[in-house]
């Protein structure tokens, strides 16, 4: 197998994820949810450790780990005397220890490359692990579609949402979910430890320039894009690793976006 069937792999992975977390990483930055994405991430490690303990599929775990820290976060987030960024702090560093822990544990004879999870192995993606990420990410583009606009509504102005018989409390849920999902799939590009820049860093630049939530998505999903070619470019060119390569293009393009605007 050649380097360019390689090559092409990874760019149809980062394109096809890009698309998929530019949106989410909008709603994040619109509800200032950064930290959540952070609390997500680590948790995959606790995924990853009970997949090898388990001797199941690595992603499914990570998958159910995510979106099992999610609904966690969604109940400690009701509880009045706890603030979101606390519970967030909590869940963050929790998980962490917890999936370090439990990774110390299952020993170091089931030969899993714990690098590639916390900084990603986008090169060694597969054409089934290509036909993971578009299938669940075009599901996930979809879900987001049908409810794009309650879910604006309920970000945007909370209160007139309600008013206007929006589920607002519901729709926080499926975004939460949502976010899950796309930060599994995430990691196989970037890792554990670098996911929630793939997220948010394409939303950012986007919002400068955006006009309208719609083109700001779109033009986050299209800095996304361009951010994984010129990382994995970069990659190839210095052999450097491509995740945190991916990382410091898309901290390029946030950087140009502070430039002063051409008249």
């Amino acid at each position: 197998m050649s380097l360019d069937d390689f090559f092409l792999r990874a760019l149809l992975a980062g394109v096809g994820i890009a698309v998929v977390a530019a949106p989410l990483g909008c709603f994040i930055v619109w509800r200032r949810m950064a930290y959540f994405g952070d609390a997500l991430a680590h948790s995959a490690l606790v995924g990853v450790a009970v997949g090898i303990a388990m001797s199941i599929h690595i992603t499914l775990a990570v998958v159910a780990a995510i979106c099992a820290v999610a609904f966690l976060f969604v109940a400690i987030e009701r509880k009045p005397w706890i603030s979101s960024d606390a519970g967030l702090g909590i869940l963050a560093h929790s998980a962490l220890a917890l999936g370090l822990v439990a990774l110390s544990l299952t020993g170091g004879s089931s030969g899993v490359n714990y690098s590639s999870w916390l900084f990603g192995d986008i090169l060694a993606v597969t054409k089934r692990d290509l036909a993971f990420i578009y299938g669940c990410g075009g599901v996930l583009l979809l879900a987001l579609a049908v409810v794009w606009r309650p879910l604006l509504a309920a970000t945007a102005h909370p209160d007139l949402a309600r008013a206007e018989g929006v589920p607002v409390a519901r729709m926080r849920t499926v975004l939460i979910l949502l976010v899950a999902l796309a930060i599994a799939l995430a990691m196989q590009l970037v890792g554990v430890l670098l996911t929630t820049s793939l997220l948010i860093i394409p939303a950012v630049a986007a919002r400068r320039y955006a006009r309208s939530p719609e083109a700001m998505a779109a033009l986050a999903a299209a800095l996304g894009a361009l951010a994984v070619v010129a990382g994995l470019y970069g990659s190839l060119w210095w052999d450097i690793p491509s995740g945190p390569a991916i990382v410091l293009a898309a901290a390029g393009l946030f950087a140009l976006s502070l430039l002063p605007a051409w008249k």
